[in-house]
């Protein structure tokens, strides 16, 4: 429950909630960070129609947690900035809609209409080990996909 209160604060602290960028430790890579305490999030990305990236989690310096995702925007809205922005707003919208902290979620709710938008993502597993999708839709059609997995990182002691 420590791990998914941590996660619930950092996604709303960066990415979600619209977060300053850090320093990337990876040449081309957009990155978001939280600290609290003994816990370090790090959110790495690139890409912009299409992308890819890692979530890590730290604990007293030693990876505990990591999600991996990738997708992007439809191949009719592949060049739209404009409208890319648009769904990557209501993205944020829809990841920060919902109380991540009492509920693990890997992204976002499992569903989240406002007007016309709708966000849909669907997950099996739990936090030590998931798998799973989501999709925003303009008007029922799907114009955004990402693929998302993670879990606990074991690591043998030394």
């Amino acid at each position: 429950s420590e791990l998914n209160q941590f996660l619930g604060k950092a996604a709303l602290a960066t990415y979600a909630g619209g977060g300053g960028e850090t320093k990337s430790q990876r040449l081309g890579f957009r990155e978001l960070e939280f600290v609290e305490g003994d816990w370090q999030y790090r959110d790495s990305y690139v890409g912009f129609f299409r992308s890819w990236g890692q979530e890590v989690v730290w604990h007293s310096d030693k990876p505990f947690w990591n999600q991996i995702y990738g997708g992007g925007m439809s191949d009719e809205h592949l060049g739209d900035e404009k409208f890319a922005l648009e769904t990557f707003t209501f993205l944020k919208k829809a990841l920060s809609a919902s109380e991540k902290k009492e509920e693990f979620q890997p992204r976002g709710p499992n569903n989240f209409k406002d007007d016309d938008w709708e966000y849909v993502c669907e997950w099996e597993g739990d936090i030590t080990n998931f798998l799973g999708d989501e999709k925003i839709l303009l008007n029922g059609k799907i114009v955004f996909t990402h693929d998302f997995m993670g879990g606990l990182i074991l690591s043998r002691k030394r």
